[in-house]
């Protein structure tokens, strides 16, 4: 795994609670989230049942997606946020993954999480090693009916490629602010799946060419300090038994 660079770095929490519907939690947690010291972005996110933006949610699990402007104030708020205490104490399943950006394009609510952050270590990765790919949209209303018919394809290629280690659809609000956090074992896994994969490929060039999103976010990262378990396993530490 990548130490951490010095200056912003962010981090992905996919938690899943026992036998309840944790939507209520996205309330309560908002407000702790917008007085934690040290946390300059954040969102939090429903997921999906399928490896990408699929209609299916599942109310059990949650996401947090968060950019800090130096890794001690995310050890301060593992340590003592009311927010990880929950998710020590309540959560059936949870993963936490540290995440050194390496780069980044687009906007997110009309923000770039990373910019004005210096020290971010972009550009630093090689060839080698896990990235992680965040991706999101917020898709025209007029294009939802295009977009979700070309999901299924896609999600199918996810499936079964090459080099992508775990992926979950994730979004703000239903059907219209979709995201995508998905792991992969290096940069060429990504360029395989980006320029040859014929589904994602033809979806990428009818987002171009006929305006699907009013806005979006693509951004890398190195990932490092993987703790906890994603559908029972730890998908950066290979190792571990599934």
């Amino acid at each position: 795994m990548t130490a951490a660079s010095t200056g912003t770095i962010a981090s992905f929490h996919l938690i899943r609670y026992a036998g309840v519907d944790a939507m209520p939690f996205m309330a309560f947690d908002r407000p702790v989230l917008r007085g934690t010291a040290g946390l300059s972005f954040w969102r939090l996110l429903g997921t999906g049942r399928g490896r990408s933006m699929t209609l299916g949610a599942d109310l059990r699990r949650w996401a947090l997606f968060a950019v800090w402007d130096a890794e001690p104030a995310l050890d301060r708020f593992l340590a003592s946020s009311p927010v990880a205490a929950r998710w020590r104490d309540a959560a059936e399943e949870a993963w936490h993954v540290r995440l050194a950006p390496l780069g980044s394009r687009g906007r997110w609510g009309g923000r770039d999480p990373f910019a004005g952050h210096a020290g971010t270590g972009r550009g630093t990765r090689g060839g080698s090693g896990p990235v992680a790919v965040l991706t999101r949209a917020s898709i025209r209303a007029s294009r939802l009916a295009a977009f979700y018919r070309s999901v299924p394809d896609v999600d199918a290629l996810l499936r079964r490629q090459d080099g992508c280690v775990a992926s979950v659809g994730a979004g703000e609000w239903p059907l219209v602010r979709q995201a995508t956090f998905s792991l992969w074992e290096d940069e060429s896994a990504i360029a395989r799946f980006a320029y040859h994969g014929d589904a994602h490929h033809d979806v990428m060039r009818r987002v171009r060419r006929e305006g699907w999103y009013a806005e979006e976010l693509f951004a890398r990262f190195a990932p490092y300090g993987s703790e906890g378990t994603w559908d029972g396993r730890n998908p950066l530490a290979p190792d571990l038994p599934p």
